[in-house]
């Protein structure tokens, strides 16, 4: 088995989609949790400012994972990408129209001095922030539940759900939890980035509140999926190197089975303890005030809520709720073998580069932000 085999692309390309998932959590994740904070952990004008600028210098740089991923999701998985895209049309308009207001509000919210000018950008900024994070969660929650879609014998894919279809309780819970993993995240960036005073103080009580909130919904996600009706298996021979249409494969709806993996490969269960453990270790950082700490906890639990609902659905990516058979996953919905090896090609090009610019980038702009230089650096937002 060599590295251009369709089995070994397809794994790949899996593994590739999670790795630019869990650096847009981790990059863009606290610069979306610092904007959920914002209005909350900091009082006045000069301390709002502190906050903004603590991911002034970083939140454009950022943005890249997420498009990185939509990307790939695109050109690797292009089934995946027309079914989650035109499904979830309503709920991605509501992302970008959220996302859409925060760069707007970090080029004019210090544009005139007026308090009231600037509290409604502020708040503009909170929905730039929380909305995102919340409607992420949802929809990994609708994903693990399976999506109402189904294909004709034509491939051609219809989708009968709703936008308020979208929210229920274990959905709710997701986006919930996603909520409080990236407030967690972002009040240890405060707790890492600002001065010490009123603003880290408050983020750390905020984080205290989002830690515990991570670790508790997460136990609920957990509770529903081995409690309740959800689950997907594929019954009968998989071929990994078959041609790539979704119905050469036969899928059923079996209730637990996101929690086969964990029987069949022990090792993943890493994941599910990585996010408990990184929650508590952040918990424990912010109670101690070491901001290094309480942030590398967050992130460590980033990446572990991420991969667990990873591994849970391998090898499916979009399980079909009203039609089984219809569900993607790696080993039906890919790009063409030479299609992946092209862009394996390309990301062993590109990506050590979006790595190394992103690393020089954190490491010339580290530093505390301060009020002092709030007050006399013009430059600022």
């Amino acid at each position: 088995m060599n590295f251009f085999d369709f089995e070994v692309l397809r794994l790949i390309w899996w593994g590739l989609l999670g790795v630019l998932l869990i650096a847009f959590a981790l990059t863009d994740g606290y610069d979306l949790g610092v904007g959920a904070l914002l209005p909350f952990v900091a009082r006045s004008d000069v301390e709002r400012r502190m906050v903004i600028n603590s991911v002034g210098p970083h939140w454009e740089g950022h943005q890249v994972w997420f498009i990185l991923g939509g990307g790939a999701i695109f050109a690797a998985w292009p089934f995946v990408y027309a079914v989650s895209f035109s499904g979830f049309y309503l709920a991605m308009f509501l992302v970008l129209a959220a996302l859409i207001l925060r760069p707007v509000g970090f080029k004019y919210r210090s544009k005139k001095s007026d308090p009231a000018w600037r509290e409604r950008w502020d708040w503009a900024l909170f929905v730039g922030g929380f909305v995102p994070a919340l409607v992420f969660g949802v929809a990994i929650g609708n994903v693990l539940q399976g999506v109402p879609f189904r294909l004709d014998s034509d491939l051609r894919a219809f989708y009968e759900g709703s936008f308020f279809g979208l929210f229920t309780p274990f959905s709710l819970a997701c986006g919930l939890l996603s909520v409080a993993m990236l407030v967690l995240h972002g009040s240890a960036w405060l707790t890492v980035k600002v001065e010490a005073g009123p603003v880290a103080d408050r983020s750390r009580r905020y984080g205290t509140v989002a830690a515990v909130a991570s670790i508790v919904l997460f136990a609920i996600g957990g509770g529903f999926v081995a409690l309740g009706p959800m689950g997907f298996r594929i019954d009968g021979v998989v071929d990994p190197s078959g041609a790539s249409n979704p119905l050469r494969t036969t899928t059923i709806a079996a209730s637990g089975a996101w929690l086969a993996n964990y029987v069949l490969r022990p090792a993943t269960l890493l994941a599910p303890a990585a996010g408990f453990v990184g929650a508590l270790v952040a918990l424990i950082g912010l109670q101690k005030r070491r901001g290094g700490l309480s942030f590398a906890g967050s992130g460590l639990s980033l990446v572990g809520i991420i991969a667990t609902v990873g591994v849970s659905m391998f090898p499916f990516i979009l399980p079909s709720s009203i039609d089984p058979r219809s569900s993607l996953t790696i080993w039906n919905a890919s790009s063409s073998q030479r299609t992946l090896g092209i862009m394996s090609l390309a990301t062993i090009v590109f990506l050590p580069i979006v790595l190394a610019y992103t690393a020089w980038a954190m490491r010339v702009m580290r530093g505390v932000v301060t009020s002092r230089e709030i007050a006399t650096n013009p430059d600022l937002y």
